[in-house]
């Protein structure tokens, strides 16, 4: 299902803050440990870290 997206900035210090809304849709809780990576030009994936280790356990990758 496509989200109506939600624009955000990138601050001069390289912070991005994101919706609530986005969160919770995600199901991501204020405190949860996060991995990013470049999964390309332009784009960037947030994984919740817990998950991205039980793939790469899984599977041997994210």
């Amino acid at each position: 299902m496509i989200r109506e997206p939600a624009e955000v900035a990138v601050s001069p210090d390289g912070r991005v803050e994101l919706p609530m809304g986005l969160l919770v849709e995600a199901g991501l809780n204020v405190g949860d440990r996060l991995l990013a990576y470049s999964d390309g030009d332009g784009r960037i994936v947030l994984r919740r870290a817990s998950d991205a280790m039980e793939d790469l356990l899984r599977n041997g990758n994210l």
